[in-house]
């Protein structure tokens, strides 16, 4: 790892921690470990089970997308690959944005494709999670609402996230709209910048992120002319987040507070927009965000909502972690230094 990821990861590792100990001192540490220490150990294994489930649905959406670009991954090397693609967006900040280099070399490495092609493929996988968790958030909520009065704070999560992925979509259209224009122009800027350096060749570079582009506007093109295996990867993705939306409402089971499950529908892929933050992973930033939403929408004291968030987050961030870091080994690729 450079010097410059290394004091990234160390910046954020010590923000995430600082947020978590100021959300353990406002509920009240002492009564959030006691509600951990007392959960049904049954169900926080069945919370753990889901989590893997989840990983499995979203590693059979990446071999998926891969496949429509020929590249062929066996069912178990897609989930080791995966696995070690979320072991890299947790340990990045700003979540996928920031892990999706290295998840892009980690692909190429395992399957032998170009560097490029592993982009896109990552890539289309994020993108295409963003349709399935929208229209799970307005579901849970118009279901919450037939009940309940929406508060504001729930409103205003929702505007928010809303009006990110908006902003991303856009970008991304505008990309694509423009993007015979970034391939004429940006290679002769990007090289001619560079070429101010004396380490660059301008000419050499130039050339190579002209090439880049092409195949990655390619690869792109490729996977949108494969409407049935975009319909499939929709699926697998919509399985996924309700398989985590599932594993939220059995943490709650486990802690002796179950909350009705439309609540777990919005509230997972909201509390997600804050993996955006400058934070590995998103670490501390979403189980603050978990909170903020729960306790107001579930009625739960917020001691008992931040246990029920641990053995969760324990599920869909620290286990797949583990599995993903073991991946990364067993494939032989150090993800973190590429």
């Amino acid at each position: 790892m450079d010097g410059r990821r290394r004091r990234g990861l160390l910046v954020g590792g010590v923000a995430a921690i600082g947020i978590l100990a100021v959300l353990f001192v406002v509920v009240g540490a002492d009564r959030v470990i006691d509600t951990v220490l007392g959960a049904d150990l049954a169900l926080v294994a069945a919370t753990g089970a889901l989590a893997i489930c989840w990983l499995i649905a979203w590693s059979l959406m990446l071999r998926t997308v891969l496949g429509s670009l020929n590249v062929d991954l066996p069912v178990a090397t897609s989930f080791l690959v995966y696995a070690g693609a979320v072991f890299a967006n947790n340990v990045t900040p700003f979540g996928q944005a920031g892990g999706e280099p290295v998840a892009a070399a980690l692909i190429s490495k395992a399957s032998g494709a170009r560097y490029e092609t592993g982009l896109v493929g990552i890539a289309s996988v994020d993108v295409l999670n963003v349709v399935p968790s929208i229209s799970l958030v307005f579901l849970g909520v118009g279901a919450y609402a037939a009940n309940a009065a929406v508060g504001d704070r729930l409103e205003v999560a929702v505007g928010v996230a809303v009006a990110l992925i908006a902003t991303i979509t856009t970008a991304i259209a505008l990309g694509w709209r423009y993007r015979r224009t970034l391939v004429d122009r940006l290679p002769a800027a990007v090289g001619g910048l560079l070429g101010r350096l004396q380490r660059f060749d301008s000419g050499r570079v130039e050339e190579a992120l002209s090439a880049r582009l092409q195949n990655f506007f390619a690869d792109i093109e490729r996977v949108g002319t494969r409407p049935r295996r975009l319909a499939a990867a929709v699926g697998l993705s919509l399985a996924g987040w309700t398989l985590q939306a599932a594993a939220l409402t059995v943490a709650f089971a486990a802690v002796g507070a179950p909350i009705s499950p439309e609540i777990a529908l919005f509230a997972v892929p909201l509390a997600y927009v804050a993996g955006a933050t400058p934070l590995p992973g998103g670490l501390g930033g979403i189980e603050a965000a978990f909170v903020a939403l729960l306790v107001p929408t579930t009625g739960v004291a917020a001691p008992t909502v931040t246990a029920a968030v641990l053995v969760f987050r324990g599920a869909v961030y620290w286990l797949p972690m583990l599995i993903g870091g073991l991946s990364v080994s067993v494939l032989g690729i150090d993800a973190v230094r590429e």
